[in-house]
């Protein structure tokens, strides 16, 4: 048979040893055994979601693809010191063929082939701005989980090259997600991993998807499609599961045992990727989950109200790595949030504007501004203009107690986001709408609570920023916007 033809009838396996036993340039194959990464690396998908346990060989995927297959390539963890383990992995690699590290720009040069790979960290949403307009063919992303929406949907934005005959394509790996603004990867590759998709893929099965008016519509094929007057090409996508027995490198070590002794859920998601078990309420969480989900699902269901504002709620930032983030209540519905990067409000007149323009007629709503630091300012320049707007410092004590009456409240910040939980509890009556964002999902199930000798005590804004490796901004803007601080009622 001739070569040609014999080639065309080799399993996708077959066709990887063939490659590593005639090429003396490949610095790295899939392991024969691990078939789930030998499937990974020749996938024709656009977007590959590879993972799910851990132990599965999803980083060194990520790096062989990236020298063996691609010219310009970077990976990216949502913190640098989480990339040390890739970068020493690179060096097992790399050093042997002469290709150095440039620890300053944490790129390889001189690989061969002529190929580059970079390192990048997003910690901070508006870190993804450093890597706007650098393309890459190869952009990768290591526990994609830990990454936002808005953040992984920005940075895949400049896949591409200039070669016409090298193929482009985004890589992820990771387990299922351990915060819930990760849980965005379900939706994203939901006929994968969603229990609610109408149809089903199996692993491996080609989707394809365009993001048309917004949303992403799946589509029968890759033929281009017409919106609008735009053309868009549909890419395809696929999820590919791998787990630590398929991994000959792992799966006789002591790793299993490890997985096997850890609590629930994170056992099920570790060991055996999966993606249906959601995270637990902790006994002392503010605001359940499911009462924000019902909110989201309500938002989903509804047309905005044709009425003016109600109430603004403003968590002022100005410069750094933290948002301003408005949010707008008509009646019992809140409109999607307005975020502004802290780069782009220098100050407090700067933020001032973003108000105004958010209130745009709607002058008789109450405003409540986070007074704390620039917000001082900014209330200043509002309550120069005639509008109501009140100044909130969450720190300040406050009489008020629940709606029993049995309950005071340590200061004006738990009195807030108590009154939220009191107005999103079913039996409650309010039917608040919230829009359907994981961020702000995030921020209102993250706050703890305990009773102190004060009343109510909600865990300290610094404690959470830890846990979401970033401000809970949004969910202080809801807290604000539904806050009445002249109610009058539940106070003794």
């Amino acid at each position: 048979m001739p070569l040609p033809d014999l080639l065309k009838r080799l399993t996708p396996t077959e066709k990887v040893l063939v490659d590593g036993l005639i090429s003396d340039s490949l610095l790295w194959m899939p392991h024969p055994e691990n078939i789930p990464q030998i499937r990974a690396y020749v996938t024709e998908a656009d977007v590959l979601y590879y993972g799910g346990a851990a132990g599965g060989g999803k980083s060194d995927l990520l790096l062989g693809l990236a020298v063996t297959t691609h010219q310009k390539s970077i990976i990216f963890r949502r913190e640098f010191s989480q990339l040390r383990e890739l970068v020493d992995r690179s060096a097992e690699i790399l050093v042997p063929t002469g290709a150095k590290y440039n620890q300053t720009y944490s790129r390889w040069m001189g690989i061969p082939g002529g190929r580059t790979l970079e390192f990048g960290a997003v910690q901070h949403e508006q870190f993804k701005e450093k890597y706007k307009g650098r393309p890459h063919d190869l952009v990768g992303f290591d526990e994609v989980g830990d990454f936002t929406e808005t953040q992984f949907r920005f940075l895949i934005a400049w896949t591409r090259s200039v070669d016409p005959k090298q193929r482009c394509r985004i890589v992820c790996t990771g387990n299922p997600p351990s915060y819930r603004e990760g849980e965005w990867v379900i939706r994203y590759w939901a006929p994968w991993l969603s229990d609610d998709y109408s149809n089903p893929a199996v692993p491996g099965e080609l989707r394809y998807f365009a993001t048309v008016g917004g949303k992403d519509v799946e589509f029968p094929d890759s033929n281009p499609i017409e919106h609008e007057g735009e053309v868009i090409r549909p890419l395809s996508r696929t999820f590919i599961p791998a787990s630590l027995s398929d991994n000959p490198f792992l799966r006789n070590t002591s790793y299993g045992t490890v997985l096997q002794s850890l609590p629930e859920p994170l056992r099920s998601q570790l060991l055996f990727g999966d993606f249906s078990v959601r995270r637990s309420d902790t006994p002392r969480q503010v605001i359940p989950t499911e009462w924000v989900r019902a909110a989201q699902r309500r938002w989903r269901d509804r047309e905005p109200p044709d009425a003016p504002l109600t109430a603004v709620g403003v968590d002022p930032s100005r410069g750094g790595v933290d948002n301003t983030e408005i949010a707008r209540l008509t009646e019992n519905y809140f409109h999607e949030l307005l975020t502004y990067p802290g780069e782009t409000v220098p100050d407090g007149p700067a933020c001032a504007g973003n108000v105004l323009e958010a209130l745009g007629e709607d002058t008789d709503a109450r405003i409540n501004v986070d007074v704390i630091g620039i917000g001082a300012s900014v209330f200043d320049i509002l309550a120069s203009q005639e509008l109501e707007v009140y100044a909130i410092n969450f720190s300040e004590r406050t009489n008020a107690t629940d709606q029993s009456g049995e309950l005071r409240f340590h200061n004006v910040r738990a009195e807030a986001y108590w009154r939220l939980r009191e107005a999103l509890d079913p039996t409650s009556g309010e039917d608040l709408a919230l829009p359907p964002s994981d961020e702000l999902l995030a921020d209102l199930v993250a706050p703890l609570w305990r009773v102190s000798t004060r009343g109510i005590q909600i865990e300290a804004k610094k404690d959470i920023r830890k846990r979401l490796k970033r401000s809970p901004g949004k969910g202080d803007a809801v807290a604000l916007a539904y806050y009445n601080p002249t109610a009058g009622i539940y106070f003794m």
